[in-house]
């Protein structure tokens, strides 16, 4: 079924829907109505010779300049092309897909003054997944995301490059292919309303947001297996502790650990083995917790941006063609900034249950380092290590972007937001938290096959299921990168969340 867009209510669920499910676009008929009204705007302006920012003038620094009606076609042409200054690695299929999707939601509210046959361009190269190739970096995020836009938009008149069919081809080549033609030529204003926004920082954070509520599911189940194979005190868990802070993040880990440890005879009372447990897995609730929390301030930001207007000028009427700053990515730059310590968090709890586990002083009884003969054997020690350093990286990656700023456009631009920086440094946390989180499902595993585990919880035990279905315990040292991969892999396709959210009947 496709997804209907009209500028006002996509979320993130029907996001994911598009970007990773490739699921069909249209345009809803008040959306229709909306940017016909918009682009009528226009051309009577045009008509009167009223001078307006982005329609009949330069850019940035350039817009005392005005420009001729017989220029104004080759004025958005060219904009186009000496704005598409991106570098670096192209980004994800799936993170372009989410460009064309928020771009085309943006003009959807009718606010650009852009042709109807502009926004039905763009819909229909990304139905047919003509996805134009877009470089990674050149984006200070405010103008919005200029340079990659750009990229997004020379495509819509048959310049540029695309990816199709899993080939990397000019666009005209990958037209050709399909039977659509380019648009023969922008007019006023259109090329300015393609590139004015912030949906490549958007798009990047949304995907990074999405996986990361996943991952904050998923924390909760290896932190309860550490927990199980160190013998933890289940009372920091209870009901009662939660409740009277109040957090509701805190509230939600504390009940899914107790939930996934149910019916184990391998965690403990206080003072049956130990007064309390270190911090590692007795404030577990409270870290975890406090990242959820922190994600759903970051999504409620983020659903606003997918359907927020950015263009400048904005078109209102005749009379109130606006020039402002809704292009400036500061919200979502802040946003994450934030959404990069959250993740990071996860990976630093994670890595601390790690070295709890593997340490002989830490770990109630486990032999050091988790193998038999230790000493001619490694065992586990070089997997913290790897954990540590990819911890150690993320903190450097967590320095905020957003506090930078570098005056462009001849001090025009004078201040930035950097927010493209910010989602992209959050992917990448993410994607080094997710290797943490898997070396503490193969360590927490490994330890609970040393401790010769009695019953284990409801939850847990579905998760040690799947982790040894695929990787072997460890009874002597081995090539570790394999099953370090393996286990990565179980946590990229969420294969433990998903048989152990069906074998305790709910949804963590």
């Amino acid at each position: 079924m496709a997804v209907v867009i009209n500028g006002e209510r996509l979320d993130l669920h029907q996001f994911i829907k598009v970007t990773r499910d490739e699921e069909q676009v249209v345009l809803g008929p008040d959306a229709i109505q909306r940017i016909n009204d918009g682009h009528k705007v226009i051309k009577e302006i045009i008509v009167d010779g009223k001078t307006v920012y982005g329609v009949n003038t330069g850019f940035g620094k350039l817009s005392e300049k005005i420009i001729s009606k017989s220029e104004l076609s080759k004025l958005q042409e060219n904009l186009l092309k000496s704005h598409a200054c991106g570098v670096g690695n192209p980004f994800s299929k799936e993170v372009v897909r989410g460009v064309m999707l928020l771009r085309a939601n943006a003009l959807a509210k009718g606010y650009s003054g852009i042709r109807l046959c502009v926004v039905e361009q763009l819909i229909a190269y990304l139905n047919a997944d003509i996805l134009p190739i877009i470089p990674e970096q050149g984006s200070l995020g405010a103008s919005g995301d200029l340079a990659p836009l750009s990229h997004m938009a020379l495509p819509l008149i048959g310049l540029g490059e695309v990816h199709y069919q899993n080939k990397k081809m000019k666009t005209l080549d990958a037209l050709k292919l399909v039977g659509l033609a380019p648009l023969e030529k922008l007019v006023a204003k259109e090329g300015l309303s393609l590139i004015n926004g912030t949906q490549v920082m958007t798009s990047v954070g949304a995907l990074t947001l999405y996986d990361a509520l996943q991952l904050s599911k998923q924390v909760d189940v290896s932190g309860a297996m550490s927990l199980e194979a160190l013998n933890g005190i289940t009372d920091a868990f209870h009901p009662m502790v939660h409740q009277v802070r109040g957090h509701t993040g805190q509230i939600h880990s504390a009940e899914n650990v107790l939930r996934l440890v149910e019916g184990s005879k391998n965690v403990t009372k206080q003072g049956e083995l130990r007064v309390q447990d270190g911090y590692s897995l007795r404030c577990m609730a409270q870290v975890h917790g406090a990242s959820k929390d922190a994600l759903e301030y970051i999504r409620e930001k983020v659903e606003i941006e997918m359907n927020a207007a950015t263009d400048n000028p904005l078109v209102f009427d005749k009379d109130h063609v606006i020039s402002g700053g809704n292009f400036h990515g500061q919200p979502m730059a802040l946003a994450f900034d934030f959404l990069k310590i959250a993740v990071a968090e996860m990976a630093s709890i994670s890595e601390r249950r790690i070295e709890r586990l593997v340490n002989p002083h830490l770990s109630e009884g486990l032999p050091g380092f988790l193998v038999a003969n230790a000493g001619l054997n490694s065992g586990f020690m070089i997997v913290q290590y790897s954990a540590a350093s990819l911890v150690s990286e993320n903190k450097v990656l967590a320095h905020p972007a957003s506090v930078d700023s570098i005056s462009s456009s001849a001090n025009q631009e004078d201040h930035v937001s950097m927010g493209t920086i910010a989602a992209r440094g959050a992917r990448d946390i993410l994607n080094n938290t997710k290797k943490v989180v898997a070396m503490e499902f193969l360590t927490a595993a490994q330890g609970l096959d040393l401790r010769k585990h009695q019953q284990l919880g409801k939850g847990v035990n579905e998760a040690y299921n799947v982790i040894r279905e695929h990787i072997d315990p460890l009874v002597e040292d081995e090539w570790m990168y394999p099953m370090i991969q393996t286990a990565i892999d179980l946590v990229e396709k969420e294969s433990i969340l998903k048989e152990v959210e069906k074998a305790i009947g709910a949804l963590l």
